[in-house]
């Protein structure tokens, strides 16, 4: 396993924890748990801690965007991991430093993560929300260098 898939594994692990309980508990000090417990090998735990500062940052607009993504499917309805996948995945495709992790990588592995702790439907369905955003991403980028060539 990557220390980058790792890392991934244990924010995921630490964003379903304080989201079935409700936000409630502290989630550094349960991020700094997990990092103990299942992060020993990672040497650099950095990117752990940009992904979590990173997704409750922009947790708002992560939810929203999942909502108009898979209106189907209401954040409250959808399992509590894909969710977290989802905003974690999101978080990548979106606000993340997209030289370090291109698009596609973020989404891969965001099914990856689906496949592992829950089954392939799962895969699927973040396959399909993620897929959903980034071909609206591409949409938006055309559109504006469409634009930018007509000015």
């Amino acid at each position: 396993m990557s220390t980058r898939h790792l890392s991934r594994s244990i924010v995921v692990q630490s964003l379903y924890e304080w989201d079935f309980l409700d936000k409630k508990p502290d989630l550094k000090e349960i991020v700094k748990r997990n990092l103990e417990e299942f992060g020993k090998k990672l040497k650099d735990k950095k990117f752990v801690w940009e992904l979590v500062n990173g997704i409750v940052k922009n947790l708002e607009d992560i939810d929203k965007i999942i909502q108009a993504a898979a209106p189907q499917w209401p954040l409250e309805k959808m399992g509590t991991i894909e969710r977290n996948i989802l905003r974690l995945g999101l978080y990548e495709l979106l606000f993340g430093d997209k030289k370090a992790v291109p698009p596609k990588v973020a989404i891969d592995e965001a099914i990856e993560l689906a496949k592992e702790f829950v089954n392939e439907t799962s895969g699927k369905f973040v396959n399909g929300v993620l897929g959903a955003v980034f071909r609206e991403m591409e949409k938006d980028k055309e559109a504006k260098n469409k634009k930018n060539e007509n000015d």
